[in-house]
């Protein structure tokens, strides 16, 4: 029995010894609309590199104010390129580590087959009690539908009926539960497979509201952790970036 176990002992020793270093962790926080495809990236690149990422998800403008009062992210995936850039300047980020992910698509999203018309003649028509769209000081999806709506002359009437989520997630179940009947979300939240999942929808022409470029950055804490400097490195490869365009971003 002794001299058994301590072939085992030693057997075990030598496993371990073979295998490799422990993988890393990186703690990314990541805009909410971005939620779906980042939980897909997570995964494979966890498959591809054995680090693994936590991955908190919220508003853009929220995360801007936790990473200045110290909280643990290492890598910020931002919904706008504006607070990157921010945090850059404030020399809170790897210098050149700053990148355009993706480029959203703002959509105008009814839970019901019929709630929204493909060219998004319901907003002048009026007919609907509430409109949810997402904080505008702090989601900048928020921002570009507050802007739809100035450019279409339709803010001043459409103002009162607005429901606001304070991130694009609560935006989100504000309409799919029905607590409005329509509101502006991201375009990734419900389109999978070249095409809208459930629903009714009018995708927003590019040039009624800026660019909604979201920026990635690596954070100062994180310079020298080797997860989270494979992730940036990750998010621009190409199977990164097939993901991304499968939720309907461009790049």
């Amino acid at each position: 029995m002794i001299r058994r176990f301590g072939t085992l002992f030693i057997a075990s020793i030598l496993a371990s010894s073979a295998s490799p270093a422990r993988a890393g962790e990186v703690h990314v926080a990541v805009a909410a609309n971005f939620t779906a495809p980042m939980q897909r990236i997570a995964a494979d690149f966890e498959q591809a590199t054995g680090h693994h990422a936590l991955l908190t998800f919220g508003a853009t403008g929220k995360f801007y104010a936790q990473i200045k009062n110290g909280a643990p992210f290492d890598v910020l995936l931002a919904a706008d390129d504006k607070t990157p850039a921010k945090l850059e300047r404030e020399n809170a980020t790897v210098p050149g580590s700053r990148f355009t992910y993706a480029i959203g698509k703002l959509v105008l999203w009814s839970a019901k087959p019929d709630g929204v018309d493909a060219q998004g003649e319901v907003l002048k028509r009026g007919a609907f009690k509430h409109l949810a769209i997402a904080a505008p000081k702090l989601a900048p999806y928020g921002a570009a539908a507050v802007e739809t709506l100035e450019k279409l002359g339709l803010s001043s009437a459409i103002e009162p009926k607005f429901v606001q989520g304070e991130n694009i997630a609560q935006t989100y179940q504000f309409v799919a539960t029905g607590n409005a009947e329509l509101g502006f979300i991201a375009l990734s939240q419900v389109y999978a497979d070249s095409k809208i999942k459930s629903g009714s929808a009018w995708i927003v022409p590019d040039d009624l509201h800026r660019p909604i470029r979201q920026d990635a950055v690596l954070l100062a804490k994180a310079k020298d952790n080797p997860a989270a400097v494979a992730l940036i490195g990750y998010l621009k490869s190409t199977a990164a970036k097939t993901v991304i365009k499968s939720f309907g971003y461009s790049q």
